[in-house]
């Protein structure tokens, strides 16, 4: 499935009213059964903040879409030129599901943390190492803890990011099936042979989303998931459950 989206020909672009028609009847539907979804997630955490705002990033020329926060607000943003890309509703209800998935995992914040554990630990490191080579007659470099510290910043911002686009694919896999889309069809666009850089030399959508088998895996597995769910629970209300081996 993966071989066979990878190959898919150019797909036509849609006119910025059809784009607009279909963000609006796919974004309040994965607005409410996320927010909902995110509520029963984070029952435990205090003043977790689920009421998300989606909208259209009219600046925005590339094909991309965000999780961030403004303030403490949490919001998610998609651009006129991935809607205007899209081939059907069930791609943008996966898009969006996805980055709502950052928000459920607290990527951000884990992000953060990481790169802070990462600056710290390679920081002292190098200043350990200059420390050493200074007393024992040796060049000691004022600007090597800073550099170091930036440079493991970067390394601990990264270390997880694998894990967490993966953790957004469960979790929006699981909030787009629930809205009544079609996650596995949704997927498609990521799976999609794109540059990792826009023409700007900027990571585009690709590059900070890299298309590979296992993203695909991972949807397809959580949607058989889901399914088999709904269908033992629909077994039961029918009185047709039977017992199995």
């Amino acid at each position: 499935m993966f071989a066979a989206a990878q190959q898919r020909a150019p797909r036509q672009m849609l006119s910025p009213g059809a784009a607009e028609q279909r963000f609006r009847r796919v974004a309040s539907r994965i607005s409410a059964v996320g927010t909902q979804y995110c509520k029963t997630l984070t029952a435990e955490r205090q003043n977790f903040n689920c009421s998300v705002d989606i909208a259209v990033d009219r600046e925005m020329r590339e094909r991309n879409a965000y999780f961030t926060y403004q303030g403490k607000k949490p919001i998610i943003r998609i651009s006129q030129p991935m809607l205007q890309d899209s081939a059907n509703d069930d791609e943008v209800a996966f898009i969006l599901s996805h980055e709502f998935g950052h928000l459920i995992g607290r990527h951000i914040e884990k992000q953060q943390q990481q790169a802070l554990a990462g600056a710290i630990i390679l920081g002292a490191m190098t200043a350990a190492a200059n420390e050493y080579s200074a007393s024992n007659g040796g060049y000691y470099d004022s600007n090597a803890v800073s550099q170091s510290m930036e440079t493991g910043a970067a390394l601990g911002s990264r270390a997880y990011s694998q894990s967490y686009e993966l953790e957004s694919d469960t979790l929006g896999t699981r909030i787009a099936a629930a809205a009544g889309y079609d996650p596995v069809k949704g997927a498609m666009f990521f799976a999609r042979p794109e540059a990792a850089k826009t023409t700007a030399g900027n990571l585009s959508f690709w590059g900070t989303h890299p298309p590979d088998e296992k993203r695909l895996a991972t949807v397809i597995a959580t949607a058989e998931e889901v399914n088999a769910r709904i269908g033992l629970r629909k077994a039961a209300k029918t009185g047709h459950l039977k017992a199995v081996d």
